[in-house]
């Protein structure tokens, strides 16, 4: 699965981006530093159940550390967005193409309002951060709906004298853009439009790509620069409706490379960290840590880590299953004991895990097996968060 990371120039993005992932990105404070797209790896935690088990777990597709599962999430931070962006202003055009397969978005909003629409300094607490939501929002509906309204009329039509489904038709049509057939019809629902799709104008069309957007490109806000923000806009960004998230990129990013080069112990996401030897360090390195520490406790966390969490676990609604051959040993043939873990949408079944580990698994399904419980279950049969699952197909 892929998130993208976006929002306006100079709201610290690349910051962001490079704390969560330690990938190396451009970073600078000033509008378009990022220009080619940066690809990195973040990771999601998730309790392992080796911890219950007699054996410890050999990961192949992640990793694990003291019992947590460290489940990989590729992460891309593109070029910042401005106003009328879809119609080629700034970088828009390449931003909005760049973010074609991404399941989600983190929304990176300078909450202290100390930039302007463009990414341009301005005082803190000048700018209002939710007018950045509702510009982004405003944007990628835009970018939608100059995908579809050359043709949507149409196919509306012709969907409604053949009776060919209008969702499998709009489908075709935004290929490339991980848009399932089942979000485009749940868009219908959610747009609520009394008018038949033939005889939608602008208006309709573009309230159909505003929820088309939420569903199939779910958001979150990372309220970044919360270190210096005004509580109020915290509050404001919260009224938005969208979910959010106190961060402070900066103080991740130092945090992460403290600890990288042993001047400090920090598992990322956590509330604390413990200084190795304070002789090695300068009283501005003291003191800056002092900061950190005086936030982590305010906060519980820097944000970054807990924010793709909340992606992955809150918006996306995914859990982590484990499949396996031998549902005795938890191993795979090659006697690795949980080998694999992989993201699932909650509600999924036992005959979809199999598609998910291969075409060949879910299309030659006979029955999988429940290796906590050993009980035989069928292709229905509903996974829940942690099942370690044996799938049987036919040879």
């Amino acid at each position: 699965m892929l998130v993208g990371i976006v929002g306006k120039p100079n709201v610290g993005k690349s910051t962001f981006f490079t704390a969560l992932t330690l990938a190396t990105a451009q970073i600078a404070a000033y509008p378009f530093t990022t220009i080619q797209p940066n690809k990195g790896v973040g990771y999601v935690r998730s309790p392992c159940p080796h911890t219950g088990f007699d054996k410890p777990c050999n990961p192949n597709n992640s990793l694990c550390e003291n019992g947590t599962r460290f489940v990989p999430i590729e992460v891309l931070d593109v070029a910042g967005l401005v106003p009328d962006a879809h119609a080629g202003r700034g970088l828009g055009n390449k931003f909005l193409d760049d973010l074609r397969q991404a399941d989600a978005f983190i929304h990176v909003v300078d909450a202290s309002g100390g930039t302007d629409f463009e990414g341009n300094p301005v005082g803190v607490g000048t700018h209002d951060p939710t007018l950045d939501v509702s510009f982004l929002e405003r944007e990628i509906t835009y970018w939608l709906y100059g995908i579809l309204e050359k043709h949507f009329s149409k196919m509306a039509k012709q969907s409604k004298l053949t009776g060919t489904k209008l969702e499998k038709m709009l489908h075709e049509k935004l290929t490339g853009l991980s848009i399932t057939e089942s979000q485009i019809l749940a868009a219908f629902r959610i747009a609520s439009i009394k008018e038949e799709p033939p005889l939608w104008g602008e208006q309709e069309l573009l309230k159909y790509c505003s929820s088309l957007q939420k569903i199939s490109k779910p958001m979150i806000i990372a309220a970044n620069k919360a270190d210096i923000a005004p509580p109020e806009n915290l509050e404001r960004l919260k009224a938005t409706g969208y979910p959010v998230v106190a961060t402070s990129a900066e103080y991740e990013l130092a945090l992460r490379r403290a600890s990288k080069a042993n001047l400090i112990s920090y598992i990322p996401g956590s509330g604390s960290f413990e200084v190795a030897d304070k002789s090695k360090l300068s009283a501005g390195q003291l003191a800056a840590l002092d900061r950190m520490s005086s936030w982590l406790a305010q906060h519980k966390s820097t944000g970054v880590q807990a924010i793709l969490e909340d992606v992955v676990f809150k918006v996306l609604d995914l859990m982590v299953v484990y499949p396996v051959e031998d549902e005795h040993k938890w191993a795979d043939k090659a006697g690795r004991v949980l080998p694999d873990a992989y993201l699932m949408r909650r509600g999924t079944n036992a005959k979809d895990l199999a598609f998910k580990v291969h075409t060949d698994l879910g299309d030659n399904f006979i029955r999988a097996v429940d290796g906590r419980t050993h009980m035989v279950i069928g292709h229905d049969h509903v996974l829940k968060d942690g099942d370690v699952i044996k799938i049987v197909a036919k040879a």
